[in-house]
């Protein structure tokens, strides 16, 4: 019998950074070195998921001194003359206040079971997020609390230790199939893909189109 459902952040409820990268990585292309802005984008991804896999127990960073860290070797890499401080506070700010989506909303107002947020997120940010938006989940558990990132086990195994509910009885939704679904799976449980845009679905993947389909799979 499902109890509860464990629910993503950015990219399931709000929007993610997008645009805001998009921003970041204009600035940089007007300001330093590069032959185009996705040599950019790469770049700052790959480095950015390089340390953040690397990131659990002691060797564990928070998410704001990741991105940090990746943007300033991004910086120096295509010898930008932006300031860092200036760029990573866009993104900083976006995700304490981001845009919201619509089903989000409802989602919560008419959700029969208690729903908790288990998220790859500093946990003073995500907190500020949910009262911009006034949102009321019954817990909230982040990547900083559990000193690993999905999707590794320990934020997974955190939020069923700290609810005291089995894995069965738990429906884990969220926006990637890396680190949600991958995630949820590693502790044998049940996930559903949040498949907004309607991508190709994986095989062995389940999958939503809005929040509210989850309401479904309880029937």
């Amino acid at each position: 019998m499902i109890k509860a459902f464990f629910l993503d952040f950015y990219g399931t409820v709000v929007h993610e950074d997008g645009e805001i990268i998009k921003k970041i990585t204009q600035k940089i292309y007007e300001t330093g070195k590069a032959e185009n802005k996705s040599e950019i984008g790469t770049f700052w991804w790959d480095n950015f998921q390089n340390m953040f896999i690397n990131s659990y127990g002691d060797h564990f960073e928070t998410q704001r001194t990741l991105e940090k860290k990746s943007l300033e070797n991004t910086l120096e890499k295509f010898c930008s003359t932006a300031n860092a401080d200036e760029l990573s506070n866009y993104m900083f700010e976006y995700w304490t206040n981001p845009p919201i989506f619509e089903d989000s909303k409802t989602f919560f107002k008419s959700c029969p079971l208690p729903i908790y947020i288990v998220s790859n997120i500093d946990t003073t940010d995500i907190l500020k997020a949910i009262e911009y938006h006034s949102l009321t989940p019954a817990g909230v558990f982040t990547s900083e609390d559990a000193k690993a990132y999905k999707p590794r086990k320990e934020l997974f195994k955190l939020a069923l230790k700290s609810t005291g509910l089995k894995a069965d009885e738990v429906i884990h939704i969220g926006d990637l199939v890396s680190s949600d679904v991958k995630g949820a799976a590693s502790v044998n449980m049940k996930a559903l893909w949040l498949n907004r845009f309607r991508k190709a679905i994986p095989e062995d993947v389940e999958s939503i189109v809005s929040l509210l389909d989850a309401f479904d799979r309880l029937k």
